[in-house]
């Protein structure tokens, strides 16, 4: 990591100087505030540790909750949830925690005696081929405790304020915090009391009963399966030989999905408790964890399990729901958005496929920096009305993904034609569950493919899949996707034509464009700002780093930033492969050796590709996604 820029540093680096709003920001709810979050789960905490990195926006998070989350009943992690946590930095310390899924195992009835239950299939876990991130496991209670020191470090400093409750809101179109919120405090000093604050922007991230998705009139759509689970964390001993592998298992008892989680001892089940009669009145509910235990140890016969501790458990139907509307226009109308929803609230299913936390932070992250950017003025409201449209084809891709999964793990031994369907199925999906499917359609901030041929590895409208490249400044291998931190800057990856370094070249042409007056950094960066406070521009050069002088380099890859001026020597990268690094991102993401450039929104989303010499284009498309500010007298490199 980088720092130092702004002079000597010897506290955790991790811990950014507060600014603007976060220097002596008030402990009490203020009567005005730019965003209100509402409600403090993944989606919720995520979007509070993104808009710290925004201080001059006045954030505040309420939870009715009198302190943090104890204990989360969501534990997967997908591969693109670490890769987030990545640019939050703190996967590292995360993933040494956590479960790591390495193997999935298949059981099914023993055709030799169908009441017994056998291994049918071992597979590798999807994310061992498809990412350099694992698939975990752990509480959500603690991935929310890392969102939330991310968004206490940030120069926003923001922390959640408990123990407030949420009661309604109205629009107003009053004013320049139009938002008119009823809340009421339901613990300390100033329990009871009801108070009226005004916002810019509200987003409801309260869950799947959310008090905000029915204060602007949104209704979920769907319904609920006719077939019940149980579900238990449990701390047990066994004689079941894979308790620490995740298994799908099905017998003629019914059904089971176990995952171990992290700690080496603890255990989640999932457990078939069947069809739910029509006039049940959700009485399942009630099925005592008695029951539940006794129909697990009926499922694994021959095995079983002997419960030592339940820390959790519940029963749910399974229900499969999507908002119909993310925010509060009403379809026809031309306004910007103002309030918005997030993660359950627009979306409920299964929890079986481990996408409910998963999806809902993405949530959270593609609505995070478009806040940001409107209310620093970087972009035109406008920007606000992608987060629907984005986000709402996702849930529903999720939804028609759920279904299938959820009737998959519910058959009965006799609707199983192949034992090895299941296994296939998981395998064969991977990319969708592991997060990685996501593709967002041409937009104000996603360009036309035209250009796709380019870099057919970085499909637009796809998240940016890192590649290990070398650096010029030491020589050390680095993922070029690891160096983008979720500060809500945009990328721009200039990947070189095939001449040296130094060199007249179609970089070389474009660099000196990329610091001149019709540059986006000059057009869209602030005229007091770093020169690369709003893009973070990199090269990676064909050449191995060690045939790559520094100096060399043009200035717009080494910009000098912080009130001392320093260069910045890690914007500058080789491709070629070298003693310490075998690949070529060329060839692995199907690269234009006469060059490229590739743009990453903030949210690690491929927004464009573009030829070298396409500078217009460029332009063009950046004038489209952010309003030109004024950069006069500020000296681009």
């Amino acid at each position: 990591m980088q720092f130092h820029h702004h002079g000597y540093v010897s506290h955790d680096p991790r811990v950014l100087p507060a600014a603007q709003t976060g220097l002596d920001r008030p402990a009490d709810l203020p009567d005005e505030t730019d965003v209100l979050i509402v409600g403090s789960g993944p989606a919720g905490m995520l979007l509070a540790a993104q808009l710290s990195q925004f201080p001059g926006v006045t954030t505040r998070l309420i939870e009715r909750r009198e302190g943090r989350l104890v204990l989360g009943q969501a534990d997967g992690i997908q591969p693109r949830s670490v890769e987030t946590f990545q640019a939050f930095g703190f996967a590292e310390r995360i993933v040494a925690e956590a479960y790591n899924i390495a193997y999935m195992n298949f059981w099914a009835p023993d055709p030799a005696d169908p009441s017994r239950i056998i291994r049918t299939a071992r597979t590798e876990d999807y994310a061992l081929q498809i990412s350099e991130f694992p698939h975990l496991i752990v509480n959500q209670a603690r991935v929310l405790d890392y969102f939330a020191e991310a968004a206490a470090a940030g120069p926003a400093r923001i922390a959640p304020d408990y123990g407030v409750e949420f009661l309604g809101l109205e629009v107003t179109g009053e004013g320049d915090h139009p938002v008119a919120v009823r809340l009421r405090h339901v613990s300390g000093d100033r329990a009871g009391e009801e108070r009226t604050i005004r916002a810019k922007y509200v987003a409801g991230c309260d869950g799947a009963r959310s008090r905000v998705r029915d204060a602007i009139g949104r209704v979920h759509v769907g319904g609920i399966s006719a077939h019940a689970w149980g579900v238990m964390d449990v701390l047990v001993n066994t004689d079941f030989p894979d308790w620490r592998t995740k298994c799908a298992i099905n017998s003629s008892a019914g059904n089971i999905l176990h995952i171990p989680r992290e700690g080496g001892y603890l255990s989640r089940m999932y457990i078939d408790l069947g069809e739910v009669a029509a006039d049940d009145d959700h009485r399942v509910r009630q099925t005592p964890i008695e029951e539940i235990i006794a129909r697990a140890n009926a499922i694994l016969h021959p095995y079983s399990i002997d419960v030592r501790e339940v820390a959790w458990h519940s029963v749910y139907e399974v229900g499969h729901r999507v908002t119909d509307g993310f925010d509060d226009v009403t379809p026809g109308s031309d306004a910007s958005p103002r309030v918005f929803l997030t993660g359950d609230a627009c979306h409920t299913h299964s929890a079986k496929a481990g996408q409910g936390m998963n999806v809902s932070m993405q949530d959270g992250f593609n609505l995070g920096w478009k806040l940001g950017h409107v209310l620093t003025g970087l972009a035109e409201p406008d920007l606000l009305r992608t987060y629907s449209s984005e986000r709402r084809p996702v849930a529903q891709q999720l939804i028609d993904f759920d279904k299938e999964w959820s009737a998959l793990m519910a058959r009965k031994p006799e609707e199983i034609t192949d034992p090895q369907d299941l296994a296939t199925y998981y395998l064969a999906t991977a990319e969708f569950p592991s997060g990685f499917m996501t593709q967002y359609g041409a937009s104000a901030v996603v360009a036309p493919d035209r250009h796709q041929d380019l870099a057919t590895g970085y499909p637009i409208g796809k998240r940016f899949a890192s590649v290990e490249v070398a650096r010029v400044s030491d020589g050390n291998v680095v993922h070029l996707g690891h160096h983008a931190r979720a500060d809500g800057r945009w990328r721009i990856y200039a990947f070189a034509d095939s001449a040296e370094a130094g060199q007249p070249s179609a970089l070389s042409q474009w660099a000196d464009w990329m610091a001149g007056p019709q540059s986006p950094v000059t057009v869209h960066t602030p005229a007091d700002a770093d020169p690369d406070a709003v893009f973070d521009v990199k090269a990676i050069y064909q050449q191995r780093y060690d045939e790559i002088e520094f100096p060399a380099v043009p200035e717009v890859f080494r910009p000098r930033s912080g009130p001392l001026g320093l260069t910045d020597w890690e914007k500058v990268f080789g491709a070629a492969p070298s003693a310490w690094h075998d690949s070529d991102i060329f060839d692995e993401r199907g690269l234009s050796r006469d060059g490229v450039v590739v743009v990453v929104r903030p949210d690690q989303y491929v927004a464009g590709v573009f030829p070298l010499a396409a500078t217009d284009e460029l332009a063009a498309f950046f004038a489209g996604a952010l309003r030109t500010v004024s950069s006069a007298g500020r000296p681009a490199y």
